[in-house]
């Protein structure tokens, strides 16, 4: 499992002191920064291999900006050319949103997808999501 920390920002917080939902996704994203090295170890775009089809997020409690949040990220499933990624934010030990990505290996030359080579699936799977 990755563990990213994130010192939430006054501009992400809302009218009513809270971080803006908004926000949630995009901090999962940051969550994912080293499964994309995987596929593109220094993440450049001339040759980016990863589709992102799919993203699922559900607020479980309220974040706020006085204490820094955790987001856990880890690899559920990986199939042919796919893989779901589960990610979940804790701050102060609470868990505040879980979520899904579902990303596709991707020939965006070609324009379609890819089988995920053996050496990319074994380290995917190393990278499990383990339930707290």
């Amino acid at each position: 499992m990755i563990f990213t920390n994130i010192v939430p920002r006054v501009s992400e917080t809302d009218g009513v002191g809270h971080i803006n939902n908004v926000f949630v996704p995009i901090w999962f994203e940051a969550g994912r920064r080293e499964i994309f090295r995987i596929f593109s170890p220094n993440l450049d775009f001339i040759n980016w291999k990863l589709a992102l089809v799919k993203v699922m997020v559900e607020y479980v409690d309220q974040l706020y900006l006085a204490e820094n949040v955790e987001i856990r990220t880890g690899i559920e499933k990986v199939g042919n050319s796919s893989f779901n990624i589960k990610e979940e934010i804790y701050q102060t030990n609470r868990l505040c949103a879980k979520g899904e990505a579902i990303y596709v290996n991707y020939n965006f030359k070609e324009k379609k997808s890819e089988p995920i080579s053996t050496e990319i699936r074994g380290k995917l799977q190393s990278i499990k999501f383990i339930e707290n």
